[in-house]
């Protein structure tokens, strides 16, 4: 396996942390970085974000604090949170989604506690990037994000990071040792208790209250 996806917003702290630790991953491995929109992936699976439950908001803040702090990873959470990512996806696209740009608009928005509704932010990376700071307004740049966003939902993406490799899909910052795990061996998803969990019935549904 030579290639894999990496589906991330730069809304989402934890895609920041596991950017970090995509680097522990095996250096042939090619990164395919792709921008996607993380409220469309919750509006089609009818989720909620993290940010958007008050008891889990506070709490993602503060693990990601200490997780990063545990670490040794730099990390400051930007002034306000959410804030809109569209801008900075955008951005991220009509640069290419290289590595590079990916990783220079990450740590703008997550390491210097800036306030990402400023323009002034997003006009200093794009010169940063040679980018002209118009470049997200294009159509073609638009379409971009929603394709990629749809072609996400379309391969099973339900949340930010994922990880594809092949036809699996690996969610979370700390999905990265399952994935090294996975690179040595596939074989860990061919055994019969990993088969079984995989189609296991549902036992029950919610019931509204």
């Amino acid at each position: 396996m030579s290639q894999a996806d990496w589906y991330f917003d730069f809304i989402s702290p934890y895609a920041y942390l596991g950017l970090m630790r995509l680097r522990e991953l095996p250096q042939d491995l090619e990164i395919r970085y792709r921008p996607v929109l993380f409220a469309g992936l919750l509006n089609h699976w009818e989720q909620k974000g993290p940010a958007e439950i008050a008891p889990k908001r506070s709490w993602t803040y503060r693990s990601c604090t200490w997780w990063a702090s545990a670490h040794g990873i730099p990390f400051r959470f930007p002034a306000a949170h959410p804030f809109n990512s569209l801008p900075y996806l955008r951005l991220a696209i009509a640069a290419g989604s290289t590595g590079h740009a990916v990783r220079r608009i990450f740590e703008a928005l997550w390491t210097t506690a800036a306030d990402p509704a400023d323009p002034a932010l997003l006009a200093e990376l794009a010169r940063s990037l040679d980018v002209d700071p118009q470049a997200g307004s294009r159509q073609s740049v638009k379409d971009a994000l929603r394709g990629g966003t749809q072609q996400a939902i379309a391969a099973g993406v339900f949340g930010v990071p994922t990880l594809r490799v092949g036809d699996e899909l690996f969610w979370g910052a700390d999905a990265t040792d399952f994935v090294k795990a996975y690179l040595a061996d596939p074989g860990i998803l061919g055994t019969a208790e990993m088969r079984r969990v995989a189609t296991l019935p549902v036992g029950a549904s919610r019931i509204p209250i």
